[in-house]
């Protein structure tokens, strides 16, 4: 394995003198048989900008490609790595006795050509190594890489330990206490204080001996079939009786049947079946097993009939062939899915595939199920709760190259479909779309539409309340087509939108979280045997505790942001609880300043809501849905299916309960606290707001039934609140691009934020400013805003500061290099980028 002097550039102008040199493409075979191959290694250097590729021998038995993932040698370890271009000779100035050999092919063909263009276009954009796209692109644990394990030797003295320093010590009572007197460096380094030189002195007396363990990536799942073979009846003396019962089952389930569920189903032994294999009368053998949704196939479903608008936007996308953007603008309840599926049936039945791009996992259950209702067995679904084993058979099943639907969170925009015919973004305009981090920052919809260039097919983004990116491109002639479905289907009103001021209900005496008239609408839900969703921005019981005698905010000791109150049930521990590090700890009793034992609990949160609800209406059945009660796998679908099935009167939650949710028995929305999205600081603050409230107002009356949709707020007058209550997000929206555009904001420019992080304030500050010297130093069409503290200055302990540059719309995005600007931090900041920023906390 050595080092050539070619590199991977993470540069236009380098890709495409890489691409011809092929290093992306499969080449047409060389007369003489490839012996070797470049190969990009994953190693563990992170912040590598050019990286290299490297030389490997291949055996004579082992068929490579380029896009296949390998694993190599590289130096004391075992690595993944991706294989780029095939080689008849070895380079000039490389011994072959010195080249090491590939080990193993861990799965061939995960790269299409234009896939490799793909992620080049995102590392380019992004400002990310190219091997740090491609790790982020796979299935967890394809490039995979040896891991330092320690163990005991059988040659240890008895009363060894007076002989060895403390490190070692420990070191050796750690080993001793395990079965197997094994573990990882990682482990140890861990539990022992200066384990390494606890290591050296166990190695130095040959107590211990270290090794490397090889990287352990996914593998297909096999498990035993038993298959019947004979399908005669026996003779009575042929097979006893236990074994005629278990032909009988094997016969119910068609001749075929898991040898575990066989066990199960005969209540019998392994012992029994293996004596039918040598009487001939069944097959054992291994199969592969795809680890895949099992959740019940719905009822199959038709196309439903079309109302104008939705026959022209889907004439519209129909008409358009090779790559086309679209806006598909329609109000919420227009039917927007129905028109997704009668697009995507002929780009099936032309044998091609398609992506559908979904916000958040709680989405995907529903989504998924209307779309297996339509189209059956050729719906995959891909997103970050899947189990390793699940997302890597899934890949596999894409790689097949067969006509099918992929439904997928941000991650999936990723997916390996050879044949794509169409890309769908639902909600669009959702912010779960970008990632903040870890590197690459990239936003789905702008990956998404590189995608749809590249394989020359249509790019529909569908919202009820589209990005402001998004509305301002489709409203430039020849950039994309705006298509409009005005009105609900079927006729159906939207709910109206009743704006309650909590200021008056305060001097009217009531300080109860709900407002009178939302209390009267939620005590008529049981009579009427309707269904309510309330909304509330926050998770938890409270936003934050305070003490009435001398005010005192308990806050995080790691962060510079105040603790939650929550309290789950009756009789449960009382505890505060950090959003943002996780950091909890048991609920005072007096004040930790004054020593007062008046603390009071402010703000709203879904805890705090659901017990009231238990006080008030103690007849009405509650369902929570947030991030605490989602936590489980499956736990979206098990909630959301409990509600639709009506074994709840309300269902309680915050953000995800706007994305996309259709449940005909929903009238009545409640947002109990507006006002926690109306400030935020930021110049998206008021798009956001808009947004989120328009689309929880959404779910209410999409059945038979009318709705009706109450908002309580301390601030009525707020132009946000006044364009949701008169469905006005066109004049909003318009209103937000002249602001934008007057202070030079996206759309009207382009945005680039440098995140500085390290746990010594003056260190974070001064890389900052050195940064922003630099910065300053070359600016040419970008201004430079900063550097400044972060909203929330400490997180985790970690001081955050920032610096935030713009550029004018269109301008190439021109930057010092990372590896220039982190050399001027100190080793203890971190400096990380985001392109297109859409979180300044």
């Amino acid at each position: 394995m050595i080092s050539k002097l070619d590199r991977l550039q993470t540069s236009v102008t380098s890709f495409r003198v890489a691409a011809s040199k092929s290093p992306f493409y499969r080449e047409s075979p060389s007369p003489a048989k490839p012996r070797w191959v470049e190969v990009l290694v994953d190693y563990d250097r992170q912040e590598v900008e050019d990286q290299k590729l490297y030389t490997y021998a291949l055996s004579q038995n082992l068929q490579v490609q380029p896009g296949d993932i390998l694993s190599v040698p590289f130096g004391r370890q075992q690595l993944g790595a991706i294989a780029i271009r095939l080689l008849s000779e070895p380079p000039a100035d490389l011994p072959p006795e010195r080249i090491k050999s590939v080990q193993e092919v861990i799965s061939a063909g995960f790269f299409p050509p234009s896939y490799w263009q793909l992620l080049n276009q995102v590392a380019t954009y992004y400002h990310t190594p190219l091997m740090r796209v491609i790790r982020m692109a796979l299935p967890p644990g394809l490039l995979g890489k040896s891991q330092r394990r320690i163990r005991l030797t059988n040659s240890i003295p008895t009363a060894a330990q007076v002989f060895l320093n403390p490190p070692a010590q420990q070191l050796l009572n750690v080993l001793t206490s395990s079965k197997t007197g094994d573990y990882s460096w990682r482990y140890l380094k861990k539990q022992v204080r200066q384990a390494q030189r606890g290591l050296q002195d166990l190695l130095k007396r040959q107590w211990v001996e270290s090794y490397l363990e090889p990287p352990k990536p996914p593998r297909p799942k096999r498990q035993q079939v038993v298959t019947l073979v004979k399908f005669t009846v026996p003779e009575p003396e042929e097979l006893t009786p236990r074994q005629q019962e278990i032909l009988r089952v094997l016969g119910r389930q068609g001749g075929e049947v898991l040898m575990t569920e066989l066990l199960q189903q005969a209540q019998t032994s392994s012992g029994l079946i293996k004596t039918l294999e040598q009487k001939q009368w069944v097959v054992i053998e291994e199969q592969e097993q795809l680890r895949t949704d099992r959740h019940p196939m719905p009822d199959r479903d038709t196309p439903k009939p079309l109302t104008p608008a939705q026959t022209e936007a889907l004439q519209a996308i129909q008409g358009r062939s090779g790559y086309h953007p679209f806006l598909l603008h329609g109000i919420t309840g227009s039917g927007k899915t129905e028109v997704y599926l009668q697009a995507i049936a002929p780009i099936l039945e032309q044998g091609q595939s398609i992506l559908v791009l979904v916000p958040e996992i709680g989405l995907t259950p529903q989504l998924t199920d209307r779309f297996r209702a339509r189209f059956g067995a050729k719906i995959r679904v891909y997103h970050s709760a899947l189990s390793d084993g699940e997302r890597y058979d899934t890949w596999r099943q894409m790689l097949q190259g067969t006509p099918q639907i992929v439904i997928g969170t941000r991650s999936a925009v990723f997916a390996p479909l050879p044949h794509l015919g169409l890309i769908i973004l639902d909600e669009e305009h959702d912010t779960s779309f970008k990632q903040s981090q870890p590197a690459p920052t990239y936003h789905a919809r702008q990956v998404a539409q590189w995608r749809a260039q590249l394989e020359n097919c249509p790019l529909i983004l569908g919202s009820a309340t589209p990005s402001m990116e998004t509305w301002f491109s489709s409203g430039l002639e020849k950039t994309s087509t705006r298509l409009s479905l005005p009105e609900r289907v079927e006729n159906r009103p939207l709910p109206p939108i009743a704006i309650v001021d909590l200021r008056r209900e305060l001097k009217q005496g009531n300080r109860s979280i709900f407002s009178r008239s939302l209390q009267d609408h939620l005590r008529r839900l049981g009579d009427l045997q309707q269904q309510g969703i309330l909304f509330i921005p926050r998770r938890g019981h409270s936003t934050f505790v305070s003490c009435r005698s001398c005010g005192h905010v308990l806050e995080c000791p790691h962060c510079d942001v105040s603790l939650s109150y929550h309290y789950t049930h009756e009789g449960a521990t009382e505890r505060l609880r950090c959003h943002y590090c996780n950091f909890s700890q048991l609920q005072p009793s007096h004040c930790p300043e004054c020593q007062s034992p008046y603390l009071k609990h402010f703000g709203t949160g879904t805890q705090r809501v659901t017990q009231e609800l238990a006080k008030l209406f103690p007849e009405l059945r509650v369902i929570r849905f947030d991030s605490d009660t989602t936590r489980t796998k499956n736990a979206h679908r098990t909630l959301l299916t409990r509600f639709v099935q009506g074994e709840a009167d309300l269902l309680v939650g915050t953000q995800m309960l706007t994305k996309g949710l259709d449940i005909p028995g929903v009238t009545l929305v409640g947002v109990v606290a507006a006002d926690g999205l109306l400030h935020q600081g930021d110049y998206r603050a008021g798009e956001e707001a808009v947004q989120i409230l328009t689309q929880v107002a959404g779910r209410a009356g999409r059945g038979d039934d009318p709705g009706q949709v109450i908002i309580q707020t301390y601030s009525p007058d707020h132009r946000a609140i006044q364009a949701v209550q008169q469905n006005a997000y066109a004049t909003f929206m318009e209103q937000e691009l002249q602001e934008r555009e007057a202070y030079h904001y996206p759309p009207y420019s382009s945005l680039v934020l440098f995140r500085f992080s390290g746990l010594d304030l003056m260190e974070v500050q001064t890389a900052a400013d050195r940064v922003a010297e630099v910065l300053e130093s070359r600016a040419g069409s970008y201004q430079v805003l900063g550097p400044a503290p972060a909203r929330v200055m400490r997180v985790s302990d970690a001081y955050r500061w920032q610096i935030l540059l713009k550029f004018p719309p269109g301008a190439e995005i021109d930057l010092p290099s990372l590896g220039e600007l982190r050399s001027l931090c100190s080793a203890r900041v971190s400096l990380h980028l985001d392109i297109d920023p859409l979180n300044f906390g």
